[in-house]
């Protein structure tokens, strides 16, 4: 790959990353959870097959994680970075056509895997090209792509979802295309990485450990919003699709600052303090619709918990970085995706059949708080090792 420093401009390499996210997760990941309630409105899925699919969407993204270092090694990760947002363009419009519940269910899957290709490659490739005063900059431009998808699918959905599914459906597809030209100009081909055992975690030390339990249990207490957010507000509080798409605009705008304001906390005081403070005040954030439905609850909900999906990631990786060393961060990073993932997926199903079962969602935002405590009371525990190995 070109030296960093070397290549093409920094922030216009961070913004092929940046678009990189977008298509993987923000549009082919993210934009259909405001999609949600025209589907079943519609009759293209019934509620419960609504959250499945959403579920085996997050099965693929597991996959995609896990496989997204071998893919690099066998096509480059510049190519492997083209291919899977071709592939996200491709499952995107394959959706347009209503063939029911077995046709969505490969290419949700398929937009998974490919989500969590490019969420693991992009960052990678973006700072290998960049000079390292101005990586954790280029680190939170690529970020942002996620919730940018976010807030756009929260504007845009509603208003396209007017004309029906099919119409939604093609319009992400077409965006998803406009992204991967960029992707294809901005990002330069690297070389294929050599044969052999890429490089290890190793053991694990304690603290390391301890975070990588915390970053799952973060997992779980994201799926309630980015699940069941949208149609929770509009079908469980029967406020529409409007408003939900309007809240969900709220989660994404809040996504794409999350990564800059958590930086900025975290350089005043720390990384594992500003990484527990995050996660209890995330499970605030869940629990709020426990105590309230009104607009300022639901905005302070969505505004919380949306700054800090983006957030707690950054601030998770920054925190690896600093306990285990640069060089050995990757394949530390790669078991960090791999344990969200699981416990993402996981959850996923489990809330999806839970929601099928009871056809409410208090008990999903219950669940989700309770597993974001736990992570507080794990991440205070590795910050609490790692300060005391320090001295």
């Amino acid at each position: 790959m070109t030296r960093a420093g070397a290549g093409p401009g920094t922030w216009r390499v961070a913004g092929g990353g940046l678009a990189a996210t977008l298509i993987g997760n923000g549009i082919g990941r993210f934009a259909y959870t405001p999609l949600i309630p025209a589907l079943i409105a519609a009759g293209w899925l019934t509620p419960a097959e609504a959250v499945y699919l959403a579920a085996a969407n997050l099965a693929g993204y597991l996959v995609g994680a896990v496989m997204a270092a071998r893919v690099a090694r066998a096509m480059t990760a510049t190519g492997a970075i083209r291919a899977a947002a071709v592939a996200t363009m491709v499952s995107l419009a394959a959706c347009a056509w209503p063939l029911g519940f077995a046709w969505f269910v490969p290419w949700r899957f398929l937009a998974g895997i490919t989500g969590g290709v490019l969420m693991v490659l992009a960052v990678p490739a973006v700072l290998a090209l960049t000079p390292p005063e101005r990586r954790g900059r280029a680190a939170g431009i690529v970020i942002t792509g996620v919730g940018l998808g976010i807030a756009a699918a929260g504007a845009v959905v509603p208003v396209a979802a007017r004309f029906g599914p099919a119409a939604v459906w093609v319009a992400l597809a077409v965006a998803a295309f406009l992204l991967t030209i960029h992707v294809w100009i901005t990002i330069p081909h690297d070389r294929p990485m050599p044969a052999g055992r890429p490089g290890e975690a190793g053991a694990l030390p304690m603290p390391v450990r301890l975070l990588l339990a915390a970053y799952a249990c973060d997992a779980l207490g994201f799926i309630p919003h980015t699940v069941f957010w949208v149609d929770y507000i509009a079908r469980g509080l029967d406020r529409g699709l409007a408003v939900g798409g309007g809240f969900w605009t709220v989660f994404g705008v809040a996504a794409a600052l999350g990564p800059f304001l958590s930086g900025a906390v975290a350089d005043r005081v720390g990384l594992g303090r500003t990484f527990a403070g995050a996660m209890a005040l995330k499970a605030i954030g869940v629990a709020l619709p426990l105590f309230g439905t009104g607009p300022v609850v639901l905005f302070l909900s969505s505004a919380i918990v949306g700054a800090l999906i983006s957030g707690t990631t950054t601030l998770c990786s920054a925190w690896v970085a600093e306990l285990v060393g640069l060089a050995r961060h990757r394949p530390v990073w790669g078991w960090m995706t791999s344990a969200f993932a699981v416990a993402q997926a996981g959850g996923a199903w489990a809330m999806s059949y839970l929601f099928a079962t009871l056809g409410y969602h208090d008990p999903l935002f219950a669940i989700g708080t309770a597993a974001l405590l736990a992570g507080t009371v794990l991440s205070l525990a590795a910050g609490r090792i790692q300060r005391a190995s320090a001295r």
